[in-house]
């Protein structure tokens, strides 16, 4: 069984925002037993993320690493159209990436003990974002 399904987010604020109980729905929700769920984001100022969920400190230690590597409004940037956290965001992505892929065992989202799935927003303002969810699955 191979199937897609789209997921429309609200618009979110810079940080890391828990999407594991979404992406987990949907694949309960298509009863698979054993196979891959693919998560693709349609954009490139926020990107995916799978990453420790049981101390909050993790997600406040890599949201300050990709500020002091990673800042707005540096002079150097000449892409600044759409503001000084634009080009930082796109640095942001392209440090880190678009989709994931997780097994589905036993129906359920096969990731570790600590693991959840993020999505890293690089943009200070609120955007909304897209994701593809797509299962290849028994």
């Amino acid at each position: 069984m191979k199937t897609q399904h789209p997921i429309e987010l609200p618009p979110l604020r810079r940080g890391l925002h828990d999407l594991t109980a979404r992406i987990a729905a949907v694949v309960e929700r298509s009863r698979p037993r054993v196979g891959l769920c693919h998560i693709f984001l349609q954009h490139t100022s926020a990107s995916l993320l799978i990453q420790e969920n049981a101390d909050p400190r993790v997600l406040t230690d890599l949201e300050a690493w990709f500020s002091r590597m990673v800042p707005d409004g540096d002079p150097r940037y000449t892409h600044t159209e759409e503001g000084p956290d634009d080009m930082p965001s796109h640095l942001r992505a392209a440090l880190t990436q678009p989709s994931l892929t997780v097994p589905i065992s036993e129906g359920h989202l096969a990731l570790g003990t600590w693991q959840a799935i993020y999505l890293f927003e690089h943009r200070t303002a609120p955007h909304r974002r897209r994701l593809i969810i797509t299962l290849d699955a028994d």
